[in-house]
């Protein structure tokens, strides 16, 4: 049996359950305007996977570079719940 795909499936599943909290934290301490950190971060990772032969390494390198595309339009959603009342806001940083 292969279990490739298995594993790439619970490893993407993972990355997202950790992205959620990073996404949280980041906005919390740094607000919304971090999102170039994602990005960079996430052209950084993409471009790994192209270079890695191990395809389950590849796979997950590319998920992670897309968790943290994905986390851009996340932290402005974050700020939103923010806004909402959702989640609580940093005090100690000002706001826009």
């Amino acid at each position: 049996m292969y279990f490739t795909g298995l594993v790439i499936a619970v490893c993407t599943f993972l990355l997202i359950g950790v992205f959620h909290p990073i996404v949280i934290k980041a906005q919390y301490h740094f607000g919304d305007g971090v999102w170039p950190f994602f990005l960079v971060a996430g052209l950084a990772f993409v471009a790994a996977s192209l270079f890695i032969s191990n395809s389950i390494v590849s796979a997950l390198l590319g998920a992670v570079g897309c968790s943290c595309f994905w986390s851009i339009g996340e932290l402005k959603e974050q700020t939103k719940r923010v806004e909402k009342g959702w989640f609580p806001e940093n005090p100690k940083r000002k706001k826009r």
